[in-house]
């Protein structure tokens, strides 16, 4: 019975050891199934994430391509558009003398025309059809040449420039107009002189100060410049209305005109004055800056290298100011005049207002024509007029030297263009030629007619 009892003992000891080995192994078993769960979730997750990212970087590439092809669309676009707007500022260098002719007809037509009116009506209406045409006039030369600008047709001849120079011949043409307003106009006087364009330059400073007379009424316009190291600057300040300074930036636009003084001053303004200087400032290479009070006034500051005392030839075009303080009023009648023009309207128009003038005259649609005029009779010109670009590219510089070898004589001449530049004004200078700016001014016209007939004579005796 003991032994018995022995062995049931023994038994449940084992039957109890065997249930632990159990018990743990079947932990092992489940624990191994956990592991194996998990990394089975790790690999599924793996899975996932690598298509995600295949399926996101497909389109991250379909992305960058599309918006390669908007940017490849986009530089083509903009290469277009630049070619486009250098096209049409190339088309406009290019076709001022044809723009510029039949204003240049009807600024000769209706001289004519307000001479032969005998009442008072006539002459008021046709002297304002002269003051519209003086306008547009105005309005088309800018704009003529903002395109010479920005086609590159207008290149800075780099010189030493006199400021000493450039302030007294300002200041001769703007007084007048100060005057008329009631304002002083002060130009201080130096010996400086800067590296820049004189004609260029002389027009920069030009239209500062008409800007700064247009926007002033009391008080009055400061020219003046001084030296800071290497550099020097002009300023033009104002007792103006002043400038909002939201405003600084905008006035050097196109068309952009503030609150003028004078509602006559705003028909004359084209609003282009100060966005010339902006292109002229960036062709050269100088800069500007603004300085403005509302109600105060403004200050406009040009800032340019300085350079030293040099004398070169002063090839810049003849002023509409300075020639007509010449007095026109000598006698013309009789004095012989060769017109050169390939434009019949002009032609004619000239053809009246020589008439009108009393002038033996001869027109000449040719270089050919004008060897004609002299060759089948005793008949010699005292004055030759000539368009600058004729047909068949002919030249009224060359043309004028043709007449001149012809009749043995220097005879005092004018070349008219509407396509100035320093090339043409050298040319003109060596061979004792003037120059005129399209649409002529029958006035500015007969003030250089004398001039030159006067010049020539004396020199005569």
């Amino acid at each position: 019975m003991k032994e018995h009892t022995e062995q049931n003992a023994d038994t449940a000891a084992e039957i109890e050891k065997l249930r632990k080995i159990n018990s743990v192994l079947i932990d092992r078993v489940e624990r191994s199934m956990d592991q194996q769960g998990h990394g089975f979730s790790l690999f599924q997750t793996a899975i996932n994430l690598e298509s995600q990212i295949d399926r996101r970087t497909s389109e991250l590439t379909s992305t960058l391509a599309h918006l390669n092809r908007t940017n490849h669309e986009l530089e083509t676009a903009k290469n277009l558009a630049e070619k486009a707007n250098l096209n049409k500022s190339h088309v406009l260098a290019a076709a001022s003398h044809d723009v510029l002719q039949p204003l240049n007809a009807a600024q000769l037509l209706i001289s004519s025309l307000t001479s032969i009116q005998n009442n008072k009506e006539g002459q008021r209406l046709c002297q304002q059809i002269e003051r519209s045409l003086d306008t547009m006039t105005t309005l088309l030369n800018s704009l003529l040449y903002m395109s010479r600008l920005d086609a590159g047709a207008v290149q800075p001849d780099w010189q030493s420039v006199s400021l000493q120079a450039l302030f007294d011949s300002i200041e001769s043409d703007f007084q007048p107009l100060a005057q008329d307003k009631n304002i002083e106009l002060r130009v201080k006087h130096n010996n400086l002189y800067v590296h820049s364009d004189a004609t260029m330059l002389r027009r920069i400073v030009q239209n500062m100060i008409a800007n700064a007379i247009e926007y002033t009424t009391e008080g009055g316009v400061l020219v003046c410049a001084n030296s800071i190291a290497d550099r020097v600057q002009i300023r033009v300040a104002d007792t103006g209305c002043g400038i909002e300074n939201d405003s600084l930036e905008t006035i050097f636009e196109e068309f952009y005109r503030g609150p003028s003084s004078t509602q006559q001053s705003h028909q004359h303004s084209a609003g282009l004055g100060l966005a010339i200087v902006a292109r002229m400032v960036e062709t050269l290479n100088h800069s500007i800056r603004v300085n403005s009070i509302p109600g105060t006034g403004s200050c406009f500051s040009l800032a340019l290298l300085a350079a030293e005392r040099t004398v070169h030839l002063d090839t810049n075009l003849p002023t509409r100011t300075n020639l007509e303080t010449v007095s026109g009023s000598v006698e013309l009648a009789q004095k012989r005049v060769l017109f050169v023009e390939n434009d019949l309207a002009v032609l004619d128009a000239m053809d009246g207002l020589l008439c009108m003038w009393g002038c033996d005259h001869r027109l000449a649609k040719s270089p050919q024509e004008a060897i004609d005029a002299i060759s089948n009779s005793d008949w010699q010109p005292d004055w030759i007029i000539a368009d600058q670009q004729l047909d068949a590219d002919e030249t009224g510089t060359a043309t004028i030297e043709r007449v001149r070898q012809r009749v043995g004589a220097s005879i005092p001449a004018v070349i008219v263009t509407a396509n100035p530049s320093k090339e043409l004004a050298l040319e003109a200078a060596s061979a004792g030629i003037e120059l005129m700016l399209k649409p002529i001014k029958p006035g500015q016209l007969r003030a250089l007619m004398w001039h030159q007939l006067a010049h020539h004579e004396a020199t005569e005796t």
